[in-house]
């Protein structure tokens, strides 16, 4: 999935990058405003996959020339199975929302009308969820009795309620214009789990926004492929400097 993204990054930027870039030297008008869209892989995973469903809002707003203020609002559930030598030991399910807010700052140089976005940022990011632990089975090295499955223990749901979890993103991502004010774009995000509520009863091996926590790790590595509209509110006039021309001898 990691490299199926980076290379979707990659086309994307490779569009971007695939126009001429304007040299007209006037001056020009910039649109300023809100951009709110959706993330499309989580309803298509959500049809694809009975275990799992969530949904994700995405927005930002233009600050300055570069910077912009975003953010991310969510909901997931999901229900997995942790197998030990291919055989079930316990299945438990993660049901909670999450929000995401920070800054990204555009790294790329448009051509004259143009808003594409080469970004670059961070987030913090806040969840609150449940775990419920709905069977589990007792771990035997000695399966004389039981040689192809561990012994069921209990399979009466027990939730977990009142989790948190908060982390810091490092989020590299792309906008391109696909027609009028109508924007697509991905990103990956690298996180790191700075805060966690699990307790010794039962772990939170999965956190809603930030997705699998792995065991004597604090990294986590997420996407998502959004699809945004922007509201222009105003215009600022932005000065293109001349370019210098050369001398010849």
């Amino acid at each position: 999935m990691l490299r199926y993204s980076i290379n979707i990054i990659c086309f994307i930027l490779g569009s971007i990058l695939s126009h001429g870039q304007s040299t007209n030297d006037s001056i020009q008008q910039e649109s300023y405003g809100l951009r709110v869209g959706i993330d499309l892989s989580r309803p298509i995973l959500s049809a694809l996959d009975d275990n799992y469903s969530g949904f994700e809002f995405v927005g930002d707003y233009r600050l300055t020339q570069k910077l912009y203020l975003a953010a991310e609002v969510g909901n997931e559930k999901k229900s997995q199975i942790e197998d030990l030598d291919g055989i079930d030991l316990y299945d438990y399910t993660t049901n909670g929302s999450y929000i995401k807010i920070g800054v990204d700052n555009n790294t790329y140089t448009n051509w004259k009308g143009e808003q594409n976005l080469i970004t670059i940022g961070g987030r913090y990011a806040f969840s609150t969820f449940s775990q419920t632990l709905n069977s589990y089975r007792f771990y035997e090295s000695n399966r004389t009795f039981n040689p192809d499955t561990f012994l069921l223990v209990d399979d009466t749901p027990q939730e977990f309620g009142n989790r948190t979890a908060s982390w810091l993103e490092l989020v590299i991502g792309a906008k391109a214009k696909l027609f009028n004010n109508v924007y697509g774009g991905i990103s990956i995000r690298l996180g790191y789990l700075i805060t966690d509520s699990a307790d010794g009863d039962f772990p939170n091996l999965w956190i809603p926004g930030f997705n699998k926590v792995t065991d004597g790790s604090n990294f986590g590595i997420g996407y998502n492929y959004s699809i945004s509209y922007f509201l222009p509110f105003y215009k600022k006039a932005k000065e293109i400097k001349p370019k210098l021309k050369e001398t010849v001898n």
